[in-house]
C-alpha cells in the first residue's frame, strides 16, 4: 500500500511568515518612542528643556533629559518599546541611571501595545520611588 503524495502548496505556518525585528528596526522604534515621550512631556509640562538625551555610553543617564519634580529634583526616565516586558531588569537599569545622573527619581516608561498615544503609555517604578516623587524629590 502506498501513501498518497500531498503537493507542497508553499504555505508556511503563521510563525514562519511573521517578520522578524532587526536591530535597526528595533533601534528606530526605540528612537520614535523616546521622541514621542519627550515631546508629550515637554508640551504637557510646558517645559522646553525636556528632550531626548544623547547616549552617554557606560554611564548612561536615562533616555529623557530635563524632567524635574515640582521641587526641582531631577527625574531619570528610561524608555522601553519592546514586545517582552522585563520589569525587574528595567527597574535595575533605571536605578543605575538615576545614580549615574545624581537624580532623585528613576522611572521606566514602556510601550502599551495597541496605542501610539504617548499619554496612554505605562510608567513603572518602585513604591519607594513613588514616595520620593510624591514628597517632591528628597531621597532618604
Amino acid at each position: 500500500m502506498s501513501l498518497p503524495i500531498i503537493p507542497d502548496t508553499g504555505a508556511q505556518t503563521p510563525a514562519a511568515t511573521k517578520p522578524r525585528r532587526s536591530r535597526a528596526s528595533a533601534k528606530d522604534a526605540g528612537t520614535r518612542f523616546e521622541r514621542s515621550v519627550a515631546d508629550f512631556l515637554a508640551n504637557r509640562l510646558d517645559d522646553y528643556r525636556i528632550d531626548r538625551r544623547a547616549k552617554t555610553g557606560s554611564k548612561d543617564r536615562g533616555d529623557i533629559a530635563g524632567v524635574r519634580t515640582p521641587s526641582g529634583a531631577r527625574v531619570v526616565i528610561e524608555c522601553k518599546d519592546t514586545a517582552r516586558p522585563d520589569l525587574p531588569g528595567w527597574l535595575r537599569q533605571a536605578e543605575t541611571e538615576r545614580v549615574n545622573d545624581g537624580a532623585a527619581v528613576g522611572v521606566v516608561v514602556h510601550k502599551k501595545r495597541g496605542t501610539a498615544d504617548p499619554a496612554e503609555q505605562y510608567v513603572t517604578m518602585s513604591l519607594e520611588t513613588l514616595a520620593v516623587l510624591l514628597e517632591g524629590g528628597a531621597r532618604a
